[in-house]
């Protein structure tokens, strides 16, 4: 699977753009601002139904416009052409189609193109809070499992309704147990589920980021992601007895599959802690690139796989290690950004992988001719 074309019109700072894409490798190339984060993150609208940015699709309409819309025209082995089309306008729901037949679900087109990113912004799986690490374990296991995803959504519809009723107890004060028990079951239902499917993913990922780390790293230092959940030492239907009344002082629910963590270590110490600049980014590369190799395994066809100015704090030994990784055969069609055209340049002067090389200034996008 591959992206051939991308379309765009009045997508953040770009007013319009027709590409065509190497089946390999493509690099933008641009200063700070000029848009090249902007054309990953259409990319990654097509296959997540949503930016890896903004959690408001209106704030991605170019400034004084009314709508934006991203057709992406994609190519595979197997079977004829798809395309997947995005359009959000002002006011209205957002638009979003296969072979121009719309989704009544957007859930339903999650994990039908793969796709893996890795970002600066990976750093705040480390440093930030829990819920960035729960959106990670969570987006992985979402794209080849559709049951995981339901469960998920359902999970969160009842721990929503459940949260809505204890405020509802506080402003009437009247509380009714029965009433609380209905979005008790419903989330001790879903909570078994994920919570099992979690701790089966992360045994079959443990080995895959070992050995992707010490590739990127050049280094043998042992990694470690544990799974922080309190239902390893009680079942959800307990926990909830047991925090009845915190939750009714707070008016929202305490313990849960939505309260859990990941704890990243290396050495056996914690990785926010001990760990150097390197190594947090050569981490945060790896657990990505072992996310890529979990979803190839499962789905048998390879994610696409963005690089968003990843190049910064790796000297330059690791930057052509890690080009020429994602440049070999085991990759598929690998999408990059970098400020520095020349470096982009020379990482490719000597190999022989295909690419193509776009300028970006101001939102305008132009191939460069590398031949």
């Amino acid at each position: 699977m591959y992206l051939k074309e991308l379309r765009l019109t009045n997508f953040k700072n770009c007013e319009s753009a027709e590409l065509a894409f190497s089946e390999k490798v493509n690099c933008f190339v641009g200063l700070n601002g000029a848009g090249k984060t902007n054309i990953l993150d259409s990319i990654y609208y097509l296959s997540f139904c949503k930016s890896f940015f903004s959690a408001a699709d209106k704030l991605n309409i170019r400034h004084g416009q009314d709508f934006f819309s991203i057709h992406g025209i994609y190519g595979f082995d197997h079977k004829e052409q798809d395309m997947v089309s995005c359009v959000q306008k002002k006011d209205m729901k957002k638009s979003f189609r296969l072979n121009k037949k719309e989704y009544e679900r957007l859930a339903d087109h999650i994990g039908k193109f793969p796709l893996v990113m890795i970002s600066p912004y990976d750093r705040d799986l480390i440093n930030e809070g829990s819920d960035l690490r729960r959106k990670f374990i969570d987006g992985v296991i979402s794209q080849f499992d559709p049951l995981y995803l339901n469960a998920l959504l359902k999970y969160n519809r009842a721990l929503l309704q459940r949260n809505m009723q204890l405020r509802q107890f506080a402003d009437s004060r009247h509380f009714d147990r029965s009433l609380l028990q209905l979005w008790d079951d419903q989330l001790c239902v879903c909570a078994d589920d994920i919570h099992a499917k979690r701790h089966q993913f992360l045994e079959a990922f443990r080995p895959i980021f070992q050995q992707y780390y010490e590739v990127v790293s050049g280094g043998k230092e042992r990694v470690e992601v544990s799974y922080l959940s309190k239902l390893d030492e009680k079942p959800l239907h307990q926990l909830l007895d047991e925090n009845l009344q915190q939750d009714t002082c707070s008016c929202y629910t305490n313990v849960g599959i939505h309260k859990d963590d990941l704890e990243f270590c290396l050495d056996g110490h914690p990785l926010k802690k001990f760990g150097s600049q390197g190594q947090q980014k050569s981490f945060v590369v790896s657990i990505r690139l072992a996310q890529f190799e979990y979803n190839y395994q499962k789905i048998g066809y390879k994610p696409i796989l963005l690089l968003d100015d990843i190049f910064d704090k790796l000297d330059d030994q690791r930057v052509m290690k890690l080009v020429r990784l994602v440049g070999d055969d085991h990759f598929g069609q690998v999408f990059i950004t970098d400020t520095q055209r020349q470096r982009i340049e020379r990482l490719f002067e000597d190999t022989d992988i295909h690419h193509k090389i776009f300028e970006v200034d101001a939102g305008q996008i132009h191939p460069v001719d590398h031949e």
